[in-house]
């Protein structure tokens, strides 16, 4: 069954939006994607029992993924999708000052570090498309088109987020690049009553800091991370259900 045939099935649960910058949305309950947490409290830590994204393992190749910074701060997780463009979670960008490390596992070095000139939130879902100050080379994110993703498919999603429940969530982010494992379980909604694609735990689940990153199925983009709980369920805006409006402002 595809994504987009399915309406919005889930019970609400406590779903809490993923980026670590404060903002109105970050008390927000939309329709759940469950996620569980299971991290080392730090990298490189022996695992508690909340094992180490939080679980999951190191990305080896990912040369589309941005590291997003607010006024310095590391915020959320983000794709570049053409030389000029970043792909990324709406919530993610209200603190403005917004520069991105592209290219580099690394969040705190490598790769090329450019600054937003202009941003483009989309009205009714949490997508944002930021317009660099300079154009990147890179390997960009190639983007779903319907029908990319399925019921019980496993995915990948990434991040640079939380690698364990650890109070304030900024305090435990991962310096390099995670990924993890899971399943997709159906649609639902996102932190602004968007389309939206939830899964459940696989080998890992989403938390803090990884907003804006991506659900990869067979190497395209397909979702935005928006929420998670950080335990069974996480909900990433459907990139498929927006390709126009993609398209109409990157091109791409």
């Amino acid at each position: 069954m595809r994504i987009g045939r399915l309406l919005p099935a889930l019970a609400a649960t406590a779903m809490a939006v993923l980026g670590l910058a404060p903002t109105a949305m970050a008390q927000t309950a939309p329709t759940p994607v469950t996620a569980t947490q299971t991290a080392a409290a730090t990298d490189g830590a022996t695992p508690t029992a909340v094992q180490p994204i939080i679980g999951g393992g190191y990305a080896s190749n990912a040369p589309w993924a941005a590291r997003l910074f607010s006024n310095g701060r590391q915020t959320c997780t983000a794709t570049i999708i053409a030389p000029t463009w970043i792909l990324t979670a709406k919530h993610c960008v209200t603190g403005g000052g917004l520069s991105f490390r592209i290219g580099s596992l690394d969040q705190s070095s490598g790769g090329t570090v450019a600054n937003g000139a202009g941003t483009y939130n989309h009205a009714s879902s949490d997508l944002s498309l930021v317009r660099l100050d300079r154009s990147v080379s890179a390997t960009y994110a190639r983007l779903g088109q319907p029908g990319s993703v399925s019921v019980g498919q496993t995915v990948q999603v990434y991040g640079w987020g939380a690698t364990s429940q650890c109070g304030s969530e900024a305090n435990c982010q991962s310096r390099y690049l995670k990924v993890a494992d899971v399943i997709v379980s159906g649609g639902c909604r996102d932190a602004y009553n968007g389309s939206a694609i939830c899964a459940r735990r696989g080998t890992g689940i989403t938390a803090g800091g990884d907003s804006g990153g991506p659900m990869m199925a067979n190497g395209v983009q397909v979702g935005v991370a928006s929420t998670s709980d950080r335990q069974t369920t996480t909900a990433y805006t459907n990139v498929t259900a927006y390709r126009s409006w993609i398209q109409s402002i990157a091109g791409v």
